[in-house]
């Protein structure tokens, strides 16, 4: 069987909708990473299995899955012959980070009425003029994720929540038992751009670097590296639809050059950089927000 990768995105007009993600991929496996943004996931054909958590999860026929920002997590195909989805990533302003905990104890959502409203948000999206649809589809969907997950009564893994997009994390109630892990966390944060070593890292939290690596990796499930490359693809993600260069991405997004740019988002997103930014075609507006 010949390997599919197929991708469309875009950054909608909409407010509140980061990207849309269209895929088909056979063989391709998404390794651990993260997202700055809540993940709403929708498999038309075939099935997916990913871990979230430390705790493994599914892809049931007719589910709407819920993957909450920060969390790291996986994807990997059931059978050979692969998925097809597709996925709104939404920022916080229409989920916030309370909903974390409870999003992490139930990812998987089974709910006939959700489902048709979203695949109703994503025809619209696919349509330039509908926005104010898209913006009402998106209010609804919003309120029946926000009735599945409640009660919020606690705050998630480890990585939520922070205190605006962008900002360092609010020590919550898991970080408090990993406070060497949080730290570094916090300095990955700060240090997105210009990146830090372990040495250094080490050095300003005060602790061994052997050390410090275990913790970070025990208390998130994923390590240091790893973090903080996939929070450089999250921002060449939005650059990349805005129609930039990436070599110009990658200068602006802590990557040593275009081509450790091209490996490390081929890694994460299952493309090219290049091929990516292509298949926003006409749908590559900026949002107004």
């Amino acid at each position: 069987m010949v390997a599919q990768r197929e991708v469309s995105a875009w950054r909608p007009s909409v407010p509140g909708v980061v990207e849309v993600f269209h895929a088909h991929f056979t063989e391709y496996a998404y390794p651990m990473h993260v997202h700055d943004a809540w993940t709403l996931l929708m498999v038309d054909a075939g099935a997916v299995r990913y871990d979230l958590d430390r705790h493994e999860h599914g892809t049931p026929d007719g589910t709407v899955s819920l993957l909450p920002p920060y969390v790291p997590h996986n994807g990997s195909p059931v059978t050979p012959y692969g998925f097809r989805k597709r996925v709104l990533y939404l920022d916080l302003s229409k989920l916030d980070e309370t909903y974390i905990g409870p999003a992490v104890d139930t990812p998987e959502l089974v709910d006939p009425v959700l489902r048709q409203r979203v695949e109703q948000l994503h025809t619209a999206l696919a349509h330039p003029g509908d926005e104010l649809e898209a913006e009402s589809r998106l209010t609804l969907i919003g309120e029946r994720l926000r009735h599945h997950l409640r009660p919020a009564t606690r705050s998630g893994p480890g990585f939520g929540p922070r205190s605006s997009p962008g900002s360092g994390p609010i020590r919550d109630g898991r970080d408090a038992d990993h406070p060497l892990a949080h730290q570094l966390r916090e300095l990955l944060d700060e240090r997105l751009l210009q990146g830090v070593t372990l040495q250094e890292a080490a050095a300003l939290v005060h602790a061994h670097p052997a050390h410090l690596v275990r913790a970070f990796s025990g208390a998130y499930g994923i390590p240091p590296h790893q973090y903080l490359m996939s929070r450089r693809v999250e921002r060449a993600r939005r650059l990349l639809l805005e129609g930039r260069p990436p070599g110009e991405v990658a200068a602006e997004t802590g990557f040593y050059d275009q081509s450790h740019l091209n490996r490390h988002f081929k890694r994460l997103v299952g493309v090219a950089p290049g091929r990516y930014r292509d298949s926003a075609r006409w749908r590559s507006r900026p949002s107004p927000r």
